[in-house]
């Protein structure tokens, strides 16, 4: 890296004595290096961050999730499959299952029709899996980016949101589990939702919990992405920080980051993991998202945000920054995308409660 800054140094120097060099051409050049030094510092310090000898200790602490899909509740799912997903986590540190049971109605609403199937399911897991807690997984699409969605700033369609939970906790779910999206730093709407909602879930000795947008990897960088894009997608710390001292559980959704080296992937999830633990209250349980999909566009190359490599960036942040924290674990994104490597990983990555798994 150092011999490559050098040599943008070296041509720059050049380029500025050349007596025949037109302005334009000078700018031009400046304002590459501008662009590509920043590029490869980064880059840099992300690979960095992902070196490093693994602590022993920082493993499974038998407090992680995976969020299943909402066939679970719809009827498509059977006694067969809560047998082979039983055999699927045995021994392994999952605990909580986020079941998608919405989504909400724009006006915050939950139609009972949704989730048929979810009083069979609760009764399974408990059944099967003894000491497994299933949450239903609540969300909606923001109004934050588009005319269409959930507006937090209405008090009518926050007071529907906690009334949805009550809805649903009656139904017999061990927790509630949100994920509004995209959900912009600073949202004070919606720290006055989870407020509300925390009445609820401690009149009901339930657990809340939250996916969580990525910190910023520096200072402001939400504030630059929202004035660029239109799309601020981090989180401030100090945002993170007061949406964990709201809930129980908080799981960073740690991947569709854009990277497309898988080191300098697991170099950022072990920064985010440092920079989560950080402001995570000791009696939050803080949860890094593991990526079980394989989809390629954009914002997501499956060649490079892989389990393993997030498992590693996990542990290498835990070991940095607090690597007795007890109240720590991973959250796996998504069942039905699952491959057996991902399966794998995790296990042998993280690994498992029992001796054997």
């Amino acid at each position: 890296m150092r011999a490559r800054l050098r040599g943008f140094g070296r041509t720059l120097i050049h380029a500025w004595r050349d007596p025949r060099a037109r302005w334009p051409k000078r700018v031009a050049l400046v304002l590459a290096v501008l662009l590509v030094v920043p590029v490869v510092t980064g880059a840099a310090a992300l690979r960095l961050n992902y070196a490093g000898e693994l602590l022993d200790g920082t493993q499974t602490r038998g407090r992680d999730a995976i969020w299943l899909g909402h066939a679970w509740v719809d009827g498509r799912k059977k006694d067969a499959d809560i047998d082979a997903f039983a055999r699927r986590i045995k021994g392994t540190g999952i605990r909580d299952l986020y079941v998608h049971t919405g989504p909400l109605e724009h006006n915050g609403t939950l139609p009972a029709d949704r989730h048929p199937r979810a009083r069979w399911l609760i009764d399974a897991v408990h059944r099967e899996m003894p000491g497994v807690r299933v949450h239903a997984w609540l969300g909606d699409k923001l109004a934050t980016e588009s005319p269409d969605g959930l507006r937090l700033e209405r008090a009518a369609s926050r007071a529907a949101v906690v009334r949805s939970a009550e809805q649903i906790l009656d139904v017999g779910f061990d927790g509630v589990h949100f994920d509004l999206e995209p959900l912009h730093s600073d949202d004070r709407d919606y720290l006055s939702l989870l407020d509300d909602l925390r009445v609820l879930t401690r009149a009901r000795d339930v657990p809340l919990s939250v996916a969580a947008h990525q910190i910023d990897p520096l200072p402001a960088l939400h504030s630059a992405a929202g004035a660029l894009a239109g799309h601020p997608k981090w989180w401030s710390q100090a945002f993170f920080a007061e949406v964990a001292r709201r809930v129980d559980q908080i799981a960073v959704m740690s991947y569709d980051t854009a990277l497309p080296v898988e080191s300098l992937y697991g170099g950022y999830v072990a920064q985010q993991t440092s920079l989560a633990i950080e402001v995570t209250p000791e009696d939050t349980d803080l949860l890094m998202g593991l990526p079980f999909y394989h989809t390629e566009e954009l914002g997501h190359h499956a060649h490079a945000e892989t389990a393993a490599a997030a498992v590693r960036g996990a542990r290498l942040g835990l070991g940095r920054t607090d690597r007795d924290r007890e109240r720590f674990g991973v959250a796996l994104y998504v069942d039905f995308a699952a491959t057996e490597a991902d399966w794998t990983a995790y296990r042998e990555g993280w690994g498992c409660v029992a001796a054997k798994c």
